[in-house]
C-alpha cells in the first residue's frame, strides 16, 4: 500500500491470463471489506483501475487504485513445461525485447 493524500495505490498481482482475458479478481479495501473487481481484458501494465470512495474512510472518502502487476507462474511439472512450450509456439512471431534493439 502506499497513500496520496485520501487516496490509496495497491500493487495487485495477476496471472497472464487474468490480464489478458479479463476476469474477477477479489481485494481487500483499506477499510477491511474485500470487494470484487472485474479486471476488463487486454489490460495493460501502467494503467491502473479506479476504486471511487474505496481509499482511506472518512468524512470524504479517498479512492482505492489498483496498479496490476503481471505475475508469470513457475513451470515445475513438465505438463507445466509444455504448456509454455505450446504457448511460445502460438506466439512466435512475438519478442518483446525487440524494442529493446537487442
Amino acid at each position: 500500500w502506499r497513500t496520496q493524500d485520501r487516496d490509496v495505490y495497491l500493487s495487485v498481482p495477476v496471472a497472464p491470463w487474468e490480464a489478458e482475458l479479463g476476469g474477477p479478481i477479489e481485494v481487500q479495501t483499506p477499510g477491511g471489506a474485500s470487494v470484487e473487481v472485474t479486471v476488463p481484458a487486454r489490460f495493460k501494465p501502467g494503467r491502473k483501475l479506479r476504486l471511487k470512495a474505496r481509499g482511506i474512510p472518512a468524512a470524504t472518502p479517498g479512492d482505492l487504485y489498483l496498479e496490476l502487476q503481471v505475475v508469470l507462474p513457475a513451470a515445475h511439472t513438465e505438463a507445466q513445461q509444455q504448456a509454455y512450450r505450446t504457448l511460445a509456439k502460438a506466439f512466435a512471431g512475438f519478442a518483446p525485447h525487440a524494442s529493446q534493439g537487442v
